[in-house]
C-alpha cells in the first residue's frame, strides 16, 4: 500500500469575511495522480497554493513526507508547480529556461546539460535546446514548463489548470502525455481543473469540491457511477436529477410510478433525490415503459443521439445510439442498477453547498 506523501489537516483559509476553505482534511498517496475538481471559487487553487507554499493557512497543518512544512517557503519544499500561464522567460533559450532551477542549486555544467537533454526527450522536444520561447506553439511551451519542473526531480508536481489555454485536440494529446510522464517518472501529481472530462480521463483519484468543502473523494468510476449527492451528480457529466419517494428497500417512486432499484436503508416513504444518467435511459414502446412521454428535441452528437423526452411534466435527457424522431411517443425504462438514490440535504447549509451550481 502506498504511503501518504501529503497530509492536510483541518485547513482553514479566509480572505476577510470570505471563507475559502473550511476545516479541510485531505491526504495524497505517493505516486498518485489526484485531481482537485470543482467550479470557480470552490477552493481548489487555494488548496494547491497552500501545498505549494504560496499561501499560508489561517488554521491547520500541511505535512509533506512526514515533516510539517506549513510555514516552509516554496523554494524549500520538494515540489514544483506548473501554472496555466507558463511563466517562461522569453529572453532565454529553451535550454536556459529548463536549466534555471538547476543553476540556482549550483549544479555542474555537465549535470545541467545531461538533465536538459533528458527532460526534452521526456516531453518529445528533443533538439529544441537553442530555440526561443516565442517560436513555440502553446502546447510546446506547456511541455517546456513541465520539463523545467521535472529536471528538479521533485517528489510532487502541482499543476494548476495547465491545459486551460490549449485547443481541444492539443489538450487531449497533452492529457495522455501527462499520464505517460507520471507513470514514467513515478512522481506524485496534484492537478487542478474545472473540466470534468479532463478529471475523469487522467486521475487515479478525484476530489470534488464546492464552496470550500469536499463533496466526494473517489476513483473516476466511483465519482461518475456512485455520486454521493446531487451536486456531484450534476457536476460530473450530465444527469437527470429528480425528486422521488423511497417506498421501501429496492423500490422508489418517481412521478407516481414505482421503479425497482438496488438501494437499501433509506427508510420507508422517505423523500430522496434520484439520479439517472442520460445513457442509462432506454426508450421503448410506450406500452413497455414505466413512464410514457414524447420526444421534444433531437441532436446528432456523432457517437450518439441526444434527445429530450417530456414525460410527466419533466424534460428527460436521453443519450442513445437508436434514433427516436421528434414527436414520437415513447416509453421510459431504466435498469434497477442504473438508478442512484441519494439522501436529500439535512440542513440549509448542506442544501446551499449541494445546490449552488444547479
Amino acid at each position: 500500500m502506498s504511503k501518504k506523501l501529503v497530509d492536510l489537516s483541518n485547513i482553514t483559509k479566509a480572505y476577510g469575511e470570505n471563507v475559502i476553505l473550511d476545516d479541510l482534511n485531505l491526504y495524497v498517496k505517493e505516486n498518485e495522480f489526484l485531481t482537485l475538481l470543482g467550479p470557480s471559487g470552490c477552493g481548489k487553487t487555494t488548496t494547491l497554493r497552500i501545498i505549494g507554499g504560496f499561501e499560508t493557512p489561517d488554521k491547520g497543518k500541511v505535512v509533506f513526507d512526514g515533516a510539517d512544512i506549513t510555514k516552509l517557503p516554496p523554494n524549500e519544499r520538494q515540489l514544483n508547480t506548473v501554472f496555466q500561464k507558463y511563466a517562461l522567460f522569453t529572453h532565454m533559450s529553451i535550454a536556459e529556461n529548463i536549466a534555471f532551477g538547476l543553476k540556482i542549486k549550483n549544479k555542474s555544467k555537465q549535470y545541467i546539460k545531461d538533465k536538459i537533454s533528458y527532460a526534452l526527450k521526456l516531453v518529445n522536444l528533443d533538439g529544441f535546446e537553442n530555440r526561443s520561447v516565442d517560436s513555440l506553439s502553446g502546447g510546446q511551451q506547456q511541455r517546456i514548463a513541465i520539463a523545467r519542473a521535472i529536471v528538479n526531480e521533485p517528489k510532487l508536481l502541482l499543476l494548476d489548470e495547465p491545459l486551460g489555454a490549449l485547443d481541444l485536440k492539443l489538450r487531449q494529446d497533452m492529457q495522455y502525455e501527462l499520464i505517460r510522464l507520471k507513470n514514467e517518472l513515478g512522481i506524485t501529481f496534484i492537478y487542478v481543473t474545472h473540466d470534468q472530462e479532463e478529471a475523469l480521463t487522467m486521475s487515479d483519484s478525484i476530489v470534488v469540491m464546492n464552496q470550500g468543502y469536499i463533496q466526494q473523494i473517489g476513483s473516476p468510476e466511483d465519482i461518475y457511477n456512485e455520486p454521493q449527492n446531487a451536486f456531484v451528480a450534476d457536476f460530473i457529466g450530465e444527469s437527470n436529477i429528480v425528486h422521488g419517494t423511497f417506498i421501501e428497500d429496492e423500490v422508489v417512486e418517481i412521478f407516481g410510478k414505482k421503479f425497482k432499484c438496488v438501494d437499501k436503508g433509506f427508510g420507508k416513504n422517505k423523500p430522496v433525490d434520484v439520479v439517472i444518467r442520460p445513457e442509462d435511459i432506454d426508450l421503448v414502446d410506450p406500452k413497455e415503459g414505466t413512464l410514457t412521454g414524447v420526444v421534444t428535441s433531437l441532436i446528432f452528437k456523432g457517437v450518439h443521439y441526444e434527445m429530450e423526452v417530456l414525460a410527466n411534466g419533466h424534460e428527460w435527457l436521453v443519450h442513445s445510439t437508436d434514433l427516436s424522431p421528434v414527436g414520437a411517443m415513447v416509453g421510459i425504462k431504466v435498469d434497477p442498477f442504473d438508478i442512484q438514490i441519494m439522501q436529500k440535504p439535512q440542513s440549509e447549509d448542506e442544501e446551499a453547498v449541494i445546490s449552488d451550481e444547479q
